[in-house]
């Protein structure tokens, strides 16, 4: 088996892609509730910390970005641990779950769960860097950065500056050499 990889989004191509999401999140909010970004761990979480500064640059108000680990309430066998609720209040706010990658949907479902879990939002959104499609459950997000269509096989790596040293996105795609193309 062979993997080959393409760079879909650079580093200019994910600035811009931030910047006109972050423009899209101010466009759909309510003045009246406060905006919450909620970012799923690990890229997420960074995803949505730099969201927020561009929000502040773009808005003018800052939002406050929160960290999650979706991991205690997944409902496949990734689950670990008892789903204990989250330390902070979702009540009354607009939370934008922010993810890298959009796939099955079984990790924003948990998200979902923990959001819940933290009171009564006024409204949930979904926001992703990157949507590959191959959905399991009824999940669509509501600002996408880029749509990728991928094989299912495929993997979309997303690399970010303050984890990975550089920021871009790749598709991986792995192929089977037929034995005839090995003789």
């Amino acid at each position: 088996m062979t993997a080959e990889s393409r760079v879909v989004l650079d580093a200019e191509g994910m600035r811009r892609t931030l910047w006109r999401l972050a423009h899209e999140v101010v466009e759909r909010s309510d003045e009246r509730h406060p905006l919450l970004l909620v970012g799923i761990e690990r890229r997420g979480s960074q995803l949505a910390g730099r969201l927020g500064t561009l929000i502040a640059q773009a808005d003018g108000a800052v939002p406050e970005v929160w960290p999650i680990d979706t991991t205690p309430f997944r409902d496949d066998e990734r689950r670990q641990g008892v789903a204990q609720p989250p330390a902070i209040s979702a009540a009354g706010r607009q939370v934008v779950i922010v993810d890298d990658v959009l796939f099955t949907g079984r990790t924003a479902r948990a998200a979902i769960d923990a959001v819940l879990a933290a009171g009564r939002p006024e409204v949930i959104r979904l926001l992703v860097l990157v949507d590959r499609g191959h959905r399991e459950l009824p999940i669509r997000p509501d600002f996408v950065g880029k749509n990728i269509p991928t094989a299912k096989q495929d993997e979309v790596v997303v690399h970010l500056a303050e984890v990975d040293g550089v920021d871009e996105v790749l598709v991986v795609g792995h192929s089977v050499e037929s034995a005839a193309t090995n003789l």
